[in-house]
């Protein structure tokens, strides 16, 4: 991770909610479901400087099954510029409709969101949540970290099933891994 990451975390942390890039032990563990051998395409949101991204690709995802979903305009140069093969669109993950028009219309083998949930209202959250669990497969899941002890959306018996991991303490602050599955 150079200066320059970090000091673009620091000035867009309103967005990012981070001040540093997540680790690799954290990106492993939010990729743990995805399936590399599969033909469908998995979404990405938020993936800022590509942390994610990367551990997906070493999973042995290919690089053109990857819709990675970023608000941030800096980010999407750095992950487009990282990872030639990524379709990296530059749009709001809380309107996947608009944002995905014309992009990919269809589902998504699988996902996962680097977006700081925590900072938009409850509702947006939930909102997000199916939103993204309604493009998936029955047997599918999104994976979303966040650094509270707490899921940043609570289990819906009747739309998801979620389960969450222990503390990945190789992360720095520690995080928690949320995996939502449909019902």
């Amino acid at each position: 991770m150079s200066l320059s990451d970090i000091a673009k975390y620091i000035r867009t942390w309103g967005t990012t909610g981070a001040v540093a890039p997540s680790g690799k032990a954290l990106a492993r563990r939010m990729v743990r479901h995805v399936d590399p051998r599969g033909t469908g395409i998995v979404l990405e949101l938020g993936p800022g400087n590509g942390v994610v991204t990367q551990a997906l690709i070493e999973k042995g995802v290919a690089p053109e099954r990857i819709v990675a979903v970023e608000f941030n305009p800096e980010f999407c140069a750095i992950v487009g510029e990282r990872y030639p093969g990524v379709r990296v669109v530059q749009g709001d993950a809380y309107d996947l409709d608009q944002t995905l028009r014309g992009v990919h219309d269809g589902s998504f083998a699988s996902a996962v969101s680097s977006i700081p949930l925590l900072l938009r209202e409850p509702a947006d959250r939930i909102r997000l949540v199916k939103s993204v669990l309604a493009r998936l497969p029955q047997t599918s899941a999104l994976a979303q970290f966040s650094y509270s002890p707490k899921p940043p959306v609570p289990a819906s018996p009747l739309d998801w099933r979620l389960e969450g991991s222990g503390w990945i303490l190789m992360n720095m602050p520690p995080a928690r891994v949320w995996t939502y599955r449909p019902v």
